[in-house]
């Protein structure tokens, strides 16, 4: 299953996206974590030191690697050059699982030992001083997209991943690339805005959305969500204790967690589970041309020198039934 956590800045999503993933890693789940964020704090979160987050393998430094690998026999794609960040996968293509070992994960993804359990994270790269005035951020996330476009994941399987805040996320077609998003929401005016336009610009891509409010300190903030966000309101977090030791970097055992913020956990991830049953992979690879054909004709065809249209293969859709080859 392949999730997002989403929000303003400041939201609570990378705590909240943390959390969630050493929920996940604590039920035995096999997971893959991802930064995507501009901001690099999804490592610190999950109790990496500074100095080892800061020198975790960066996704968009190994991009060539990445698409030369996605490639591999596809006929339609001339060169990993011609590959762009919505390339879609097609007969040749070598596809990734969440289970196996391949030589992106080899190169890109760090095992992260939680109380015992082990998840894989993967980041892209912080946006560094060297990248201002010459580069888009949306070029270090377009990795994340390209891996999320050649994945096939499996019921119990999880990809987290922690988005850019705010809706940087629609200057691509990575939002349609999940099977639940989980937009986390202060009760605030600020707090809901984000949340106004994801449920706008998702409202004809068919995503699953809910809101998850954060600092929620009584009924009058519970009253406020429920009214702003209506039936989209699944859960609310509280104060933690749990959580103000593990930002001090002194995090307990996971299992004294506190109840009440447990219980949240289970119900995101039952109706993150609760979405296997709808997924459509056809719709799910239309989308992802759609977007390809959008991006191949607004600017990749020019900065690359090719047809990217041409890569789409018409006969192709990505099915959780396929195998990565070899």
């Amino acid at each position: 299953m392949k999730i997002a956590f989403v929000g303003k800045g400041g939201s609570g999503k990378t705590t909240l996206s943390s959390l969630f993933i050493r929920h996940l890693a604590s039920t035995g789940s096999p997971v893959i974590a991802v930064d995507a964020d501009i901001n690099q704090h999804l490592g610190p979160a999950l109790g990496l030191d500074d100095d080892v987050a800061a020198d975790l393998p960066a996704l968009g430094a190994r991009l060539p690697l990445i698409k030369d690998y996605l490639r591999g026999s596809n006929p339609r794609i001339a060169s990993a050059d011609t590959m762009i960040k919505t390339t879609p996968p097609g007969e040749g293509s070598r596809l990734l699982r969440v289970r196996e070992n391949n030589p992106v994960y080899d190169a890109c993804a760090r095992e992260v030992e939680l109380d015992g359990d082990a998840v894989r994270l993967m980041v892209t790269g912080p946006f560094t001083e060297a990248d201002l005035g010459v580069a888009c951020y949306h070029s270090k996330t377009g990795a994340v997209e390209l891996c999320l476009n050649h994945l096939v994941d499996g019921r119990g399987e999880y990809v987290v991943v922690d988005m850019t805040a705010g809706s940087d996320s629609f200057a691509s077609g990575m939002f349609t690339r999940f099977d639940m998003t989980f937009l986390v929401a202060e009760p605030t005016r600020k707090g809901v805005s984000v949340y106004r336009q994801y449920k706008e610009y998702a409202r004809d891509f068919g995503i699953a959305l809910k809101v998850v409010g954060n600092k929620v300190q009584g009924q009058d903030d519970l009253d406020f969500l429920r009214a702003e966000v209506g039936d989209d309101l699944l859960v609310t977090v509280g104060h933690s204790d749990w959580v103000r030791a593990m930002e001090k970097g002194r995090p307990p055992r996971f299992d004294l967690l506190e109840e009440p913020n447990r219980a949240s956990l289970r119900a995101l991830q039952d109706a993150a589970d609760a979405t296997y049953e709808a997924r459509d992979w056809e719709r799910y690879t239309r989308q992802m041309v759609h977007f390809h054909v959008k991006n191949a004709q607004s600017w990749g065809n020019e900065k690359t020198g090719a047809d990217l249209v041409s890569q789409v293969d018409p006969g192709f859709t990505l099915q959780e039934s396929f195998t990565a080859t070899a």
